[in-house]
């Protein structure tokens, strides 16, 4: 699911729908080498999906203002409106482009999935995901919060033996998800017996566990562009630990936050960038409360999302782990450091 505290890779979007009621808005956005559109589209509620045909244009935002329509802007992007429709829990919209598919959810209306179509790699923290199943017992691995799909699209095609066990609360987003976003082809056993299991439903409820304990957890839970306040709390990470075999580890999407600077004397003071930072995120330290000595973390740099990532369990040895993930992810997974609480 979904940077800042989801993932705020979001478009600037000037549509042309009918007579439904579109409102625009400004956040922050990812930086990228692609060049990632600044912006956000604000939804009210959608009593029904709008229509496959209702085409507009993503253009680049440049300050704090309305968005409009632009027609010889050269930033422009053709863009469709493959559905947008409210459930119970999220406004639901599915935009197409020329490089890519993207569900933006609720009223922060921030991307929780994309699917590029001539890459795999989404350069974000989705990415990250993927390097857990190489140090994990062999086992199903759960995906707490599986939005559109784009963990799953990418551990199965890295990992095509998986079993992964998804979990999502909305009911009507997954409906979505396998007609637009390929959802339903991960629901069919690969070659190599990977597959996509998808539950609807409460992915904290106590009873979501299995018989044995999962091998890995993915956790990516946030509603209206926070994480959910539940991970905030030691009581809830004593629960998901619970719910993991012999070995298992957890991997979670933490959001964003402030870091601190550490100094000799231990005095701690804001700073932008430096090599001796310290996480200040709630989620992390309610898990350093339930995973002591067994816990790492890393941020995500600028063009990534800024996104800290939490993985539970000893420190694993980083060359040996580089040497098993993909190639696209070698690099990365060296940037791991063990989280100890400060004093």
């Amino acid at each position: 699911m979904a940077y800042a505290v989801a993932p705020q890779m979001a478009y600037a979007v000037a549509p042309q729908i009918h007579s439904r009621p579109w409102s625009f808005g400004f956040v922050s956005s990812i930086g990228s080498s692609n060049g990632y559109l600044s912006g956000s589209l604000n939804l009210r509620k959608f009593q029904s999906d709008v229509p496959y045909s209702s085409v507009g244009r993503l253009t680049r935002a440049t300050g704090e203002a309305s968005f409009r329509r632009v027609e010889d802007e050269e930033e422009e992007e053709v863009f469709q409106v493959l559905t947008a429709v409210t459930s119970n829990y999220n406004d639901i919209v599915i935009v197409d482009t020329p490089k890519s598919r993207m569900l933006l959810l609720d009223s922060s209306n921030n991307v929780h999935s994309i699917l590029y179509k001539d890459q795999m790699w989404t350069g974000s923290y989705w990415d990250e995901f993927v390097s857990l199943p190489a140090i994990i017992p062999e086992g199903p691995i759960a995906i707490f919060g599986l939005g559109g799909g784009t963990t799953a699209h990418l551990m199965l095609a890295s990992w095509p033996s998986l079993q992964l066990e998804g979990w999502e609360i909305d009911g009507i987003l997954i409906d979505k998800a396998r007609k637009f976003l390929g959802l339903s082809v991960l629901e069919k056993h690969s070659d190599d017996g990977g597959i996509l299991n998808i539950n609807i439903g409460d992915a904290l409820d106590p009873s979501v566990r299995i018989s044995g304990g999962y091998a890995g957890i993915v956790i990516d839970l946030f509603s209206d562009g926070k994480i959910l306040p539940q991970l905030q709390q030691v009581g809830m990470w004593l629960d998901l630990k619970d719910r993991l075999m012999v070995g298992g580890r957890l991997m979670i999407n933490c959001g964003g936050n402030e870091v601190v600077n550490v100094t000799d004397n231990g005095i701690c003071s804001e700073v932008s960038s430096t090599d001796c930072f310290w996480p200040n995120n709630s989620v992390i330290e309610a898990l350093s409360e339930v995973f002591p000595k067994q816990l790492c973390w890393k941020k995500l740099p600028k063009e990534k999302g800024e996104n800290y990532l939490a993985l539970t369990g000893p420190f694993p040895e980083l060359h040996s782990w580089s040497a098993v993930v993909p190639e696209a992810l070698r690099a990365s997974v060296k940037e791991w450091r063990p989280y100890e609480r400060l004093s």
